[in-house]
């Protein structure tokens, strides 16, 4: 099965990662996959890396100029690469590739990875319910909008949370102990990770916040240390550093650590005893917390986007809301529960569906009863 993956992200986002990563798993099952994007952005960047072709087009553009280049690229790219899907992970020059289905007939499909509930309306209406062969969204909160708002019927909406590589995300001892022996850890602290861009909806300074409230409510929280696996964003390691001082835990690198840029999440997720995800919006798609689960490390959450999807009510604290993320902050202090916690984050991915093998045989179901539909 001959697929495009239409991927016009301007940056490597969750969206992209889930575009591109589909693609590869699609090409390395002997699917032949081509990524579509936008001059000189990452994921078509990404997508070379992996040894992808792509084709870049001016998919974003409003000028009617821009727009005749856009469709008659379109329409070449349908001619030369004969695709028995597009898939498209952005709604921009979605009403483009639904003309070009009645001219060509290939399956349409619209994933939505996108924390923003689509709107109504007719045009939306017949887009996602007509146009489109099926729809894909990536937690059930979207899937519940499709069905409710949309009325996208039941025979054409899916919901595929995506995958994980679980050949390289996966519990390993030996770097467990080399990445402890780096950051300074020994078996008395129990270490706590926060893996994501340092963007405000990652709620890092949340999480500092409620790190300074657990060491208040429990003399066994001093054992706690925070290591954000992440680089200078939206936010930068002297915000944090300041965040840390302000809340009275001393200077970055004694209780909370930034890592950097690291050339192995992988290793360094496995020095931790549990992590947690705070963001305080998005996360439509987890692939951070599909990482640190894959890892059999416990994981404590917000209840934004996909996370209900993935991690237990029990588990789980309102965004932005500090003291219930300083209770399990405590609560994580037990070896017990972390173990607890650990077995069941290890059996969400490895036996619920999301590994990428997992994520490749869900998306190839959908593509395939779109094929036999439209050869019947």
């Amino acid at each position: 099965m001959r697929t495009i993956q239409v991927v016009n992200v301007r940056w490597y986002n969750a969206t992209a990662w889930y575009g591109v990563t589909l693609a590869r798993c699609l090409q390395h099952a002997g699917h032949p996959s081509l990524v579509a994007g936008l001059a000189g952005t990452p994921p078509l960047e990404k997508a070379r890396e992996m040894g992808l072709p792509t084709v870049e087009l001016p998919f974003n553009s409003q000028t009617p100029g821009k727009l005749m280049e856009l469709w008659r690229g379109m329409d070449r790219l349908v001619r030369d690469f004969r695709p028995d899907i597009v898939n498209c992970h952005r709604g921009e020059a979605f009403v483009l590739w639904a003309l070009l289905k009645k001219r060509h007939g290939f399956g349409l499909v619209r994933t939505r990875g996108d924390r923003r509930l689509p709107r109504g309306g007719a045009v939306n209406r017949w887009l996602h319910c007509r146009a489109a062969d099926a729809v894909i969204a990536t937690n059930s909160l979207m899937t519940r909008h499709f069905a409710e708002a949309l009325k996208v019927p039941s025979s054409r909406l899916h919901t595929i949370l995506g995958g994980v590589d679980t050949a390289r995300f996966h519990a390993d001892a030996s770097a467990r102990e080399e990445m402890r022996h780096r950051y300074g850890y020994t078996d008395e602290h129990v270490v706590m990770g926060l893996l994501g861009r340092m963007d405000e909806v990652k709620g890092i300074r949340e999480s500092i916040i409620a790190l300074a409230r657990a060491r208040s409510l429990s003399p066994d929280a001093h054992r706690l240390r925070f290591l954000v696996i992440g680089f200078d964003s939206e936010f930068s390691t002297a915000d944090v550093a300041r965040w840390t001082k302000e809340a009275g835990l001393g200077e970055l690198g004694n209780i909370v650590t930034v890592t950097g840029k690291v050339d192995r999440p992988e290793a360094v997720i496995n020095a931790l005893d549990f992590g947690i995800l705070a963001s305080l919006g998005s996360e439509a798609i987890a692939r951070a917390a599909l990482e640190i689960m894959a890892s059999s490390v416990p994981l404590i959450s917000s209840t934004t986007g996909v996370m209900p999807d993935l991690i237990p009510e029990r588990y789980s604290f309102a965004p932005g809301d500090t003291e219930a993320m300083a209770r399990l902050m405590v609560q994580a202090m037990d070896d017990d529960w972390r173990t607890g916690l650990a077995g069941y984050c290890r059996e969400r991915v490895f036996g619920g569906g999301l590994r990428l093998e997992d994520f490749l045989a869900s998306t190839m179901s959908v593509y395939e009863g779109i094929d036999a539909g439209r050869r019947h």
